[in-house]
């Protein structure tokens, strides 16, 4: 049981760190499709004194660290707890690993859906959104948060297929001892 608690925390912080480069490296992408979507928006969410930071580059690392560890934090936990009703640490730790790598593989790809539904549809509506005031470029700002409204659905997506993942290699295992 102590290995099995050694290797909940592992996961754990695997997941924080994961999540933490995901978020800074994601920014730098959204950032690159809309710098507003952080100037006029992100920044005012997250701190007022992001604006006076030199560097809007690592300001937006900040937000991306601060926006995504936690959810780290959460699906660490989640995949490291199912893991411990795994039959051995060993397998604890590959389900778990395992987990952790599609979740984020799902949240990737989901990411990038969300680039292509921002640009092509979102951004494409009529609709009257409560946007930034002197917003220059709607499109790019539209395209950049539904990207990041995707990839949370996408982190969420992945956590329940990571989840079903952990139980398949559960009951396989179990079914190969019969």
């Amino acid at each position: 049981m102590a290995k099995k608690i050694g290797i909940l925390i592992l996961i754990v912080i695997i997941s924080i760190i994961l999540a933490s480069i995901y978020g800074i490296l994601h920014n730098q992408i959204s950032y690159s499709i809309s710098s507003e979507y952080f100037t006029k928006f992100k920044f005012d969410q997250i701190g007022e004194w992001l604006h006076q930071v030199e560097n809007e580059r690592i300001a937006i690392s900040f937000v991306g660290f601060v926006s995504t560890w936690w959810f780290g934090l959460l699906l660490g936990l989640i995949i490291g707890i199912v893991g411990m009703f795994q039959p051995n640490s060993k397998i604890m730790w590959k389900s778990g690993i395992g987990a952790i790598f599609r979740t984020l593989g799902i949240a990737i790809g989901i990411g990038l859906v969300g680039i292509l539904v921002g640009r092509f549809l979102i951004s494409n509506l009529n609709a009257n959104w409560n946007l930034p005031a002197e917003l220059i470029d709607r499109k790019n700002f539209l395209t950049a948060g539904t990207m990041h409204n995707f990839s949370y659905f996408g982190g969420i997506i992945g956590l329940i297929y990571g989840i079903i993942y952990q139980l398949k290699i559960k009951k396989h295992h179990k079914e190969s001892e019969r």
